[in-house]
């Protein structure tokens, strides 16, 4: 069946692009047809509607607005759509000069997917959008990563076994796989809800990839950037391969790629970072996280080095120390105070850089540019003192040098322009002769016009005469129908001519009016074309300085990191941690940073600090943690965890004092889950995070376990905690903290030379127990669970019973009798009957009393009264 020249034209660019959304542009919208407007309108929400016929049937049909275009595109992309944008690459007029049934030229322009963003809109701008790809070459393998958006590129070798424990740090959007290895990698990806992206092997050749990366960076070598591996080459040849595919050509700025040490940062693997919630709290979002409650930085290159360094805590002592100078300088120095206020006023220059580079930008990234540099050197310009420390001293240095460019800017643009730089308006006054004169014809062929609607009105006496515009008839004369037939009729008809009449209007133009559109029209269209060219001329300087202002770029973010983390340790009452290669770990009134503000923000309550002492000359340290439920146990265990980390990323720790040597990996066994969809249960997935505890921790590494063997029966899990401990003890000997409810393990601790038990402390009352959040030495006598079911809302009888199960159980476990039949014989063990009267706990006389007084209706002689009857009573 024949179709229009215009759908064998959208079908065409479809075939070539099988697996994404078609945004086909056509006027002021982007069309979808077929099954992509079925999908899209699903997805988005709008209406589905028809154009015409195919093979017999309707041609589905929906489409957005392009000026609106972005929110679509971010809806699409977060349900795991990719788009391509087909663009009309030329206007209707150049159409028709091939002749008047001829289509449009429209070409695919671009394909939006989740790693290759670069807009606002579409970006969370205090986190990075990476693109990763990782490939293998033999027995290497490595692994790439770049966030488009700032141009930040990276590579490192890496084990296919440390994939996930990688991709959890990074987080990236999108990562590229070789198409043959995509099955295979599907298990490390989709734990974190990466989209996966094949690519032929070709695109992982590293002899074109190699090729490629020369190409993009201009040299004949990439000697000068490091020592790569053909499997590290593979993988930065393939995103460039990638870049080039959905870029169609238009590359963007990439830095040089920087290789990072597996071995340089603390490793942590993806249970860890989701049980200590860094970055994410375990609900999905950042609220609640670590990072949430840390992140006071003023600029979004700031926030974005932030999380990387949570992410990425160093395991070098003078990185962390010169990270740790820097924020005590600006603890103690108050020309921090003035560096804060400028750095309030820095836009993001890695973003607005990035969309000049792939002309995606407008006057805004020119002016941002503009405002960031302004900043950067008044900050170098006054500098912060000759004490300054090392790091803040290089950051400051790489922030000058750049006054030619800043004084191009000023003087070129506008304080605030607008968006699109085909609005006009963007360029200063004064700046470009040209553009001036063009701008006064235009203007004063504005003032000319409501002059002529003057002379009109005049002329025919008709008041109402208005000149008005649009863009078919351009500038027209418009009156009502009652008054056109004066002007239709002599001796008026010989200077108006009739144009166009409508319901209630008639409309004219004169020879006069014409000649004036015409200038008018060549004035507004050479001003604009002025700054189109003015703005090309601005974004290739702005382009050629893209190294210098990526590197003020990173300095004003070190300089926002430090300053942050000095105004967190004033507000939070920090403490400088000291950092060194020792094996120690001495934290003294330490505290949980996300647990204290939340008990500041909530119930105002203070947040009960505790030492913790794992050091460990020979051998491991281990305690072995026992007490209740709710004692605080978790947050115990998690806090030092966290503290750990925050020293090693260079901040200052919520502690009254903190000695920590440097930790390798960080390991945490905490909460329950299960993972369903690999059919494992609760306890399978307990036991394989264990594993690979046991499988991987070395003697610099710091393990949190909590509850190892709850998911089985008890014997079971007893012997498992038993034989994990005693494995950490005596083949990992790490410095660890073990919290158990297995009080028999308690007894290791006079077996095992590094073990140590400590609890947290609790007080009954009445039946009741008082939780005091306090870690002391010693062991746990139980663990108080009914009481804690009591205070969950359990009903009475529920508590009575267990009450008498537990009392039976203990009492058969002292006498070696057996009790299980017993307990069944005796009670039901779902029955609903109240509680036995004998385990009914007696009123207390001051309970009586208590519960006797109205406080709101005592005058202070009957309180007064009432008290000393408290007292008599207390001594009865």
């Amino acid at each position: 069946m024949t179709v229009t020249p215009m759908m064998a034209q959208f079908l065409e660019i479809k075939q070539a692009h099988p697996g994404s959304l078609l945004f086909y542009r056509m006027g002021d919208f982007y069309e979808m047809f077929f099954e992509d407007a079925v999908a899209a309108a699903e997805a988005l929400d709008i209406a589905l509607t028809k154009r015409g016929k195919h093979d017999g049937d309707d041609i589905p049909m929906c489409g957005v607005p392009v000026h609106s275009a972005e929110g679509y595109l971010l809806t699409l992309i977060r349900k795991g759509f990719r788009v391509a944008v087909c663009e009309q690459l030329e206007n209707p007029a150049e159409a028709k000069k091939r002749g008047n049934k001829s289509v449009v030229k429209r070409g695919v322009v671009r394909l939006v997917t989740p790693g290759t963003l670069t807009e606002d809109s579409l970006l969370n701008a205090r986190q990075h959008n990476y693109l990763a790809a990782f490939a293998q070459v033999r027995d290497a393998s490595a692994l790439a990563w770049l966030d488009m958006s700032t141009g930040a590129f990276r590579v490192m070798p890496l084990d296919q076994m440390r994939l996930g424990p990688e991709l959890a740090r990074l987080a990236p959007s999108e990562l590229i796989v070789m198409d043959a290895s995509e099955a295979k990698l599907s298990e490390f990806v989709s734990d974190f809800g990466i989209s996966m992206t094949p690519l032929s092997r070709a695109s992982f050749d590293s002899t074109g990839g190699e090729k490629r990366l020369c190409e993009l960076f201009a040299v004949q070598t990439l000697d000068a950037f490091g020592s790569f591996d053909r499997a590290q080459i593979s993988a930065m040849g393939a995103i460039v391969e990638y870049l080039n595919i959905t870029q169609k050509g238009k590359l963007p700025l990439v830095r040089t790629p920087q290789q990072e040490d597996q071995l340089g940062q603390v490793q942590i693997d993806a249970a860890t970072r989701r049980n200590l919630e860094l970055t994410h709290a375990l609900s999905g979002g950042r609220a609640g996280s670590l990072l949430a409650t840390i992140d006071k930085t003023l600029t979004a290159g700031g926030a974005r080095l932030l999380e990387r360094r949570l992410a990425s805590p160093s395991r070098n002592v003078r990185i962390v120390q010169d990270r740790l100078d820097s924020v005590s300088f600006f603890l103690e120095n108050s020309l921090s105070d003035g560096l804060t206020e400028r750095l309030r006023h820095v836009p993001d220059l890695d973003r607005a850089l990035s969309r000049l580079s792939l002309d995606r930008g407008g006057p805004r990234d020119l002016t941002a540019i503009r405002d960031g540099l302004i900043q950067a050197a008044s900050i170098a310009k006054d500098g912060l003192g000759p004490d300054a420390p090392h790091g803040v001293a290089d950051a400051l240095n790489r922030m000058g040098g750049m006054e030619d460019l800043i004084n191009l800017l000023d003087d070129a643009l506008v304080a605030e322009p607008p968006l699109l730089a085909r609005d006009g308006g963007f360029i200063a006054t004064g700046y470009d002769p040209d553009l001036d004169e063009a701008r006064t014809l235009r203007d004063e062929g504005r003032s000319v016009i409501a002059a002529m609607q003057q002379d009109f009105a005049n002329i025919t006496g008709i008041t109402s005469l208005k000149i008005k515009h649009n863009n078919v008839l351009g500038y027209f004369i418009e009156t009502t129908a009652t008054h056109a037939e004066r002007m239709l009729s002599p001796p008026l008809s010989e200077t108006f001519i009739h144009r166009q009449t409508t319901a209630n209007q008639v409309r004219f133009t004169t020879v006069e009016l014409s000649e004036m559109e015409t200038k008018i029209l060549n004035a507004g269209n050479r001003a604009i074309e002025t700054e189109k060219r003015l703005y090309k001329m601005l974004s290739e300087t702005v382009l050629a300085k893209a190294a210098e202002i990526f590197q003020t770029a990173t300095a004003l973010a070190e300089l926002d990191v430090s300053c942050a983390l000095a105004r967190l340790a004033r507000a939070e009452d920090w403490c400088r941690p000291r950092v060194d290669d020792s094996r120690a770990f001495d934290i003294v009134g330490g505290r949980h940073p996300v647990v204290e503000k939340s008990l500041r923000d909530g119930s105002g309550e203070p947040f009960i600090a505790n030492d913790c002492n794992l050091t460990a000359e020979d051998g491991s340290n281990i305690w072995l943690l026992t007490g209740p439920n709710m004692a605080g146990k978790s947050t115990f265990l998690r806090q030092n965890a966290l503290i750990a980390l925050l020293a090693q990323m260079g901040s200052y720790v919520p502690a009254t004092s903190a000695r920590i040597g440097v930790i390798s990996q960080l390991f945490s066994r905490v909460g329950a889950a299960d993972d369903l969809a690999r059919g494992r249960s609760t306890f399978m997935v307990e036991m394989v995070e264990t594993a690979a505890i046991l499988n991987q921790a070395d003697d610099r590494a710091l393990v949190i376990l909590d509850e190892i063997g709850r998911g089985t029966a008890t014997y079971d899990g007893l012997s498992i905690a038993w034989a994990t401990l005693e494995h950490l003890h005596d083949a990992n000997k790490s410095r660890a903290l073990f919290a158990t409810h297995y009080h028999e393990l308690t007894a290791l601790a006079g077996k095992l030379d590094h073990v140590d038990n400590a609890t947290v402390a609790v007080k009954e009352f009445d039946g009741e127990v008082v939780f005091l959040h306090e870690v002391q030495k010693g062991a746990a006598d139980r663990s108080y669970g009914v009481q804690v079911a009591q205070l969950a809302g359990l009903p009475p009888s529920v508590i009575a019973r267990a009450r008498t199960v537990l009392e039976a159980l203990e009492k058969g476990e002292r006498e070696g009798g057996a009790t299980q039949k017993a307990l069944i014989d005796d009670l039901p063990l779902f029955s609903m009957q109240a509680a036995p009267p004998a385990l009914k706990q007696a009123q207390s006389p001051l309970l009586e009393i208590i519960g006797a007084l109205h406080p709101d209706e005592m005058t202070p002689k009957q309180a007064l009264e009432a008290l000393y009857k408290l007292k008599e009573a207390a001594k009865t």
